[in-house]
């Protein structure tokens, strides 16, 4: 077994070998500081096509490419188009993207149903339909993120907004009966 002498040591961390060291050491950190600066003007660029409504060059296949074309379409009252964007992002997403994208989901439903126009049982179906899709987006928004007060805002008018559900038992003119929901039907 050999010892490491200050002779050893001196050879082995020459000025020559110290030299190439650290002039490898400073290309890979130049090449490193180049890709770092090219990468940030990319995501500038991709974040003012992004503001402008415009297609972004760089990133077409990521998810903040797909949910900023989805809400895009939303606020050109292409809904269907923008719900089929968002609900197609779900399975890529984590747990907060899926939270937002529920959050616009259900705030899609509510727009619609705000834009219903007219008198009919048909119209009002089918808004409450759409309120009642928009209430379960907003509650699984909640479900995975409970802090968001926006969304929180938006399902207490959504709850506002629906009809009151009638108890079982009582119907149009009837008398509410005694309810025994847990006595099967037919037997004594």
């Amino acid at each position: 077994m050999t010892l490491i002498t200050p002779y050893n040591l001196a050879r082995f961390f020459s000025v020559k070998k110290l030299t190439w060291a650290f002039t490898f050491i400073s290309l890979i950190c130049l090449a490193g500081s180049i890709f770092t600066y090219k990468r940030i003007k990319e995501i500038d660029t991709f974040n003012s096509a992004i503001v402008n409504g415009k297609t972004p060059d760089t990133d077409k296949e990521s998810f903040e490419a797909k949910f900023a074309t989805a809400l895009y379409l939303a606020k050109k009252e292409r809904y269907k188009e923008a719900t089929l964007l968002f609900t197609a992002l779900m399975p890529k997403a984590n747990k907060s993207q899926k939270a937002a994208l529920q959050y616009n989901i259900g705030n899609i439903f509510l727009l619609r149903a705000n834009a219903m126009g007219g008198r009919g049982a048909s119209i009002a179906q089918e808004t409450e339909y759409l309120l009642v899709q928009s209430k379960t987006a907003y509650i699984a928004s909640l479900k995975l993120d409970n802090m968001q007060w926006d969304v929180k805002h938006n399902l207490d008018r959504v709850l506002g907004l629906l009809p009151e559900t009638p108890a079982p038992g009582v119907g149009d003119g009837e008398k509410a009966g005694l309810i025994m929901g847990n006595v099967p039907v037919g037997l004594p």
